[in-house]
């Protein structure tokens, strides 16, 4: 079975509390990007086995999140062994979920595939288990996202028509030290509301609480932000905690030369 679990953005991101149990709580909105997606597939095997080409993910391969997905449903259901193949196209550590829809649509497939008898409240929870991201992906639908990111609001919005430009630089962000950049307090506008404003608004409405001390230890993501707004966006932010930045276009501009380690996708 072969699938293409895609990338997401976060269009605002507010760090609301930190929770007892060392998590916090925010507000987001989700919002997919299924033109940029990984490719996963997988065959019944004699073994199971999860082989890894494209963009070089860090980590050992037996510690990914689509084997966990398989493992997570074999506890429950008499899966066979698979021989399992992913192609990275959305690089790991940018904010863009790449791990976690990999997880998800992993869920997915082999309900599908094999037939399980999975509602999807219990999907969800699931997924939930797997990452706090990874709900997001069973529904793959724009929402708000509360909570840890597992509570979600499904949010209807217009982007028909509109283009997308992602660069990522050769640098990840780890997401603790992020977290640890950010004082949490409670939005005072709704990003429920905010996202319903046109588009041209949210520039000055709609913020990402990472930016500032991300931006302040790694300021060339700010330039790069600032020069999406100079090449015409009508919004500009990272997505998640980095180090990925996305521009969101009516026309889709020329894009300059960048270095060779940079990522770079446009739609």
């Amino acid at each position: 079975m072969l699938i293409f679990p895609n990338a997401k953005i976060n269009i605002g991101l507010n760090v609301v509390s930190k929770r007892d149990d060392g998590f916090h709580t925010i507000e987001t909105f989700f919002f997919p990007v299924k033109e940029l997606a990984d490719a996963l597939e997988f065959i019944p095997s004699k073994k199971t086995v999860l082989t890894i080409s494209g963009i070089d993910i860090e980590g050992n391969p037996a510690d990914n999140l689509v084997l966990k997905a398989y493992y997570l449903l074999k506890e429950r259901f008499d899966l066979p062994p698979l021989s399992i193949h992913l192609h990275k196209f959305i690089p790991a550590g940018a904010g863009l979920g790449g791990g976690s829809s990999d997880a998800s649509f992993m869920l997915k497939a082999l309900k599908e595939y094999f037939n399980l008898p999975i509602e999807n409240k219990e999907m969800l929870d699931f997924a939930g288990r797997l990452g706090s991201d990874c709900t997001f992906f069973i529904g793959n639908a724009p929402a708000i996202a509360r909570g840890k990111g597992e509570i979600l609001q499904p949010v209807e919005i217009k982007m028909k028509g509109k283009h997308y430009l992602i660069i990522k630089p050769s640098f990840s962000i780890n997401t603790r030290d992020a977290y640890s950049g950010v004082q949490p307090a409670q939005p005072m506008r709704n990003l429920a509301g905010l996202i319903k404003l046109p588009m041209e608004e949210w520039k000055d409405s709609i913020r990402n609480d990472f930016e500032p001390s991300v931006f302040k230890r790694f300021p060339e993501l700010g330039i790069i932000k600032q020069a999406m707004y100079e090449m015409g966006a009508v919004y500009a932010s990272m997505s998640g905690s980095g180090s990925a930045i996305f521009g969101i276009f009516d026309t889709l501009p020329e894009i300059p030369k960048l270095p060779d380690k940079y990522f770079c996708w446009k739609a």
